[in-house]
């Protein structure tokens, strides 16, 4: 969290931008301003509160709709006079009742971590009428063999330059891979911090 004493807030008649982040999927939600009085209110109350430059006032974000959003971070840029904001909205943060002002689709990027564990859950109860429970029924080599035919697959589709191939092989590949590690018994997070550490 950043002191409100390292805050530039003279730039624009006393107002900083602060660029709304949603902490879960790293999205821009929404644009704001604050004053400082605004900005000691956010961490006061952890809620976000704005300063309304037509109304010339504080206003909370969601004390008309309902869809608060709670204070998790806030960093400032290198100039200190603008600040992203982290938060977890309890609801839609346009007033269109969209995700976001900006028009973006909400993202799930937990999803890989959910769908790995769904593939260890099939692997450990085995349940019928399963496509998953089967592969690890039939081994190895059955699972091996599909990521084999998988890759193979997109590379073909990839060859073709087929957008729709592409993105459906891709995600047959993604899937039988899941199922190799937890076969296995790789973890899907061992795969994460291998590539972290090559990034740094």
């Amino acid at each position: 969290m950043i002191d409100k004493k390292e805050l530039d807030f003279s730039k624009i008649n006393g107002l900083i931008p602060a660029i709304i982040i949603d902490n879960t999927t790293r999205q821009v939600l929404m644009l704001g301003f604050m004053n400082e009085e605004s900005y000691d209110k956010t961490i006061e109350t952890k809620l976000v509160t704005f300063y309304s430059r037509s109304r010339k006032c504080l206003w909370i974000k969601g004390e008309t709709s309902g869809s608060y959003l709670n204070l998790i971070d806030i960093k400032a840029d290198c100039d200190k006079d603008s600040i992203l904001i982290y938060v977890n909205p309890t609801g839609p943060t346009c007033h269109t009742g969209e995700y976001s002002c900006f028009d973006i689709p909400k993202s799930n990027p937990q999803f890989l971590d959910e769908l790995f564990d769904i593939i260890e859950d099939r692997k450990n109860k085995l349940p019928e009428n399963s496509y998953t429970t089967k592969l690890f029924q039939k081994g190895t080599n059955r699972i091996i063999q599909k990521v084999g035919e998988e890759a193979i697959e997109t590379v073909i589709a990839a060859k073709n330059r087929d957008r729709v191939e592409i993105i459906n092989e891709v995600s047959d590949l993604v899937y039988h891979i899941f199922v190799m590690l937890a076969e296995q018994n790789i973890k899907f997070n061992e795969i994460v911090q291998n590539l972290e550490q090559r990034h740094r």
